[in-house]
């Protein structure tokens, strides 16, 4: 594993390794006990797209892993100005110890590891969102002690979020139903990895989607820059709302996941976000763990 640019790349194995590597990292911290294992390390954080999650939990967790994080918008870099990803790649590789990058095309996280002589880690695409789906599975795996046989569904757009789920889900083991408008639906390379596992379902009816389900997962409807396309993405996913129907639907004490930030009232009701609001913030607490296990394993001795 030399870099972390989507789950598609990553063995079953290897995903495995990094939940077992976060589960050990959130217990020493838990525990007080200090882990300065990238000590005199930096790592580059690229923003061209903002973030409140990806941004602290990555710069928190280099600070707790001993090292240190620089945080570089697209605004003060040259890459902002045109010039190209691979130049751009092979400065910071003279500079840094890692990479991580929050961008829109997929392609330009794939040229910095191209290109660059040091780790890169996709801190969110349009195509995909892997260190999200990392520390959805870890808190999945809190829950119920293994990620084999869980039951997990997707209620929404087929967005960058639906393709990693899918991918990480199947990799894991899990059993991943996944329920989107026909127009919406998740990437073609995504449904062509899913294609013929019979721990796979594409449908177009939500309570399909959740029945028997052990995790019902959502996102916002309308992802950052599709802000034009709102009005038209209410009416398309009007019927695709985590609420009380939906969730009797699924199994008694399934738990509810989403990558934040959440629009309550559109896609997920307000009781049904605050009945599990304890299960939304651990996910949200583990962005910190499971990117810090990542970390580790792209810039420190494998542990």
């Amino acid at each position: 594993m030399k870099h972390l640019l989507k789950l598609l790349d990553l063995s079953s194995e290897e995903i495995i390794s990094i939940l077992d590597l976060a589960d050990q990292l959130k217990y020493e911290k838990k525990n007080g006990i200090a882990h300065p294992i990238l000590a005199g390390k930096t790592l580059g954080m690229i923003f061209q797209k903002s973030s409140t999650r990806t941004r602290v939990s990555f710069e928190v967790g280099m600070y707790q892993l001993g090292g240190q994080a620089l945080f570089l918008s697209s605004r003060d870099l040259q890459i902002g100005r045109g010039e190209p990803v691979q130049d751009t790649a092979r400065v910071l590789s003279r500079y840094l110890d890692g990479i991580m990058i929050r961008t829109f095309a997929q392609q330009e996280v794939e040229d910095l590891a191209n290109y660059g002589s040091i780790p890169i880690i996709n801190g969110l695409t349009d195509f995909c969102h892997p260190c999200q789906v990392l520390a959805d599975l870890m808190t999945i795996r809190e829950k119920y002690a293994s990620l084999e046989g869980v039951h997990f569904c997707y209620i929404g757009d087929g967005n960058n979020m639906a393709n990693s789920l899918i991918v990480g889900g199947l990799k894991a083991g899990m059993k991943v139903s996944i329920a989107t408008p026909k127009d919406y639906r998740p990437d073609a390379a995504v449904l062509d990895f899913a294609k013929g596992n019979p721990n796979f379902l594409l449908t177009e009816n939500p309570l399909e989607a959740a029945a028997g389900a052990d995790v019902v997962y959502t996102d916002t409807w309308a992802s950052m820059g599709m802000e034009e396309e709102k009005e038209a993405r209410q009416k398309a996913f009007a019927g695709y709302q985590v609420n009380a129907e939906l969730m009797a639907a699924a199994n008694p004490g399934a738990m509810v996941q989403h990558c934040l930030p959440a629009y309550r009232g559109q896609e997920i009701t307000e009781e049904v976000f605050e009945a599990h609001a304890q299960e939304l913030f651990d996910e949200a607490e583990n962005r910190l763990h499971a990117q810090k296990a990542v970390m580790v394993k792209l810039m420190g001795n494998q542990k």
